[in-house]
């Protein structure tokens, strides 16, 4: 046991981690696992309608709503990275390998680094719908979208890799991460030596996926805004505001957290701070984001109306069938 403790302490490999988690306290803990629970059904929840009507509805196979299926798809997908890991912490002490830490941290900054360049694209795609409306069809036909889509899970796939291989190529100092996932700073935070490269590496990573994309967003936003100033109907201008406002409260949350993260020098001061503002970019968005995106919107609405009523009359006619054949056989 000794020989073991001594080996940490000079930097040698380790099995698996102990992630900490949000609390100690067995009430909040409690409070905390229902929270977490209900926002990861709402989540899933949300998201699988607005893909399921995207798909059903003929009406919904637009630029617009392909980049929203993709949206959602990265929100799913990062939830469940993050909230089902979370939820088994708040119940029992939960330690994960080393192999486990590492896929958990690659797939985290995957999908991040992904909704980071979505988001840029998305808005993208609005300034263009707005400020072009005849030319809207020619710049964002198909294949433009498939690229662009593309385009955004690639990048995702490259900030993770190198985030991850930089990250845990550095040895450690310690078992146990102060944190409710595998976070490459919280593990930054008990390795050995000298960090400045990694968060160097880290740090421009940050400037590619993060705070370029928010500057685009930014940009397309405040031509949209400058756009809509122009517009002579007062309802007409209340409409846009009225859609655009909520876009720009979650897209705010997620690159200002994500960026306040990511692009600072790590402190082992600020560990419970970084706990909590780390929910803000991968918790809340993906809950946010069907509601704000899509489920304002009345196409989406019809097109989810239209799915749940087939679904009623498909399960009504199979349960209606059943019974008669069961009458027949009787008789």
């Amino acid at each position: 046991m000794k020989e073991e403790s001594l080996k940490i302490e000079n930097g040698s490999s380790i099995i698996d981690f102990l992630l900490i988690g949000l609390s100690q306290d067995p009430t909040l803990k409690l409070f905390l696992f229902v929270l977490f629970l209900m926002v990861y059904l709402l989540t899933l929840i949300g998201n699988m309608c607005l893909i399921t009507a995207c798909i059903s509805d003929l009406r919904l196979h637009t630029p617009m709503y392909f980049f929203l299926e993709n949206l959602s798809l990265v929100d799913i997908c990062l939830t469940s990275v993050i909230v089902p890991n979370t939820l088994s912490q708040l119940l029992v002490r939960n330690r994960i390998s080393f192999t486990g830490c590492a896929a958990q941290m690659y797939t985290m900054l995957f999908f991040c680094g992904t909704e980071c360049a979505l988001l840029a694209v998305m808005a993208y795609d609005r300034y263009v719908a707005i400020n072009f409306p005849l030319h809207y069809t020619v710049i964002m036909r198909i294949s433009i979208c498939i690229t662009l889509a593309s385009c955004c899970w690639l990048c995702g796939s490259v900030i993770a890799f190198s985030g991850t291989f930089v990250t845990l190529r550095l040895p450690v100092c310690g078992s146990e991460i102060n944190h409710f996932f595998c976070d490459s700073h919280a593990v930054l935070k008990i390795a050995c030596g000298d960090t400045y490269v990694t968060e160097m590496i880290i740090f421009c990573s940050g400037i590619f996926i993060l705070l370029i994309p928010s500057l685009f967003t930014a940009i397309s936003y405040i031509r949209i805004i400058m756009t809509v100033m122009r517009i002579r109907s007062s309802e007409a201008r209340l409409k846009v505001f009225s859609t655009c406002t909520p876009h720009l409260i979650v897209v705010t949350i997620f690159y200002s957290t994500a960026i306040y993260m990511y692009m600072r020098p790590v402190s082992k001061n600020s560990e419970d701070w970084d706990k909590m503002i780390s929910v803000f970019y991968t918790v809340t968005p993906p809950m946010l984001n069907p509601i704000i995106y899509s489920l304002r919107n009345k196409d989406v609405k019809m097109a989810l109306k239209n799915v749940f009523l087939r679904a009623h009359f498909e399960l009504t006619s199979y349960f209606c069938s059943a019974a008669f054949q069961k009458m027949s056989i009787q008789k």
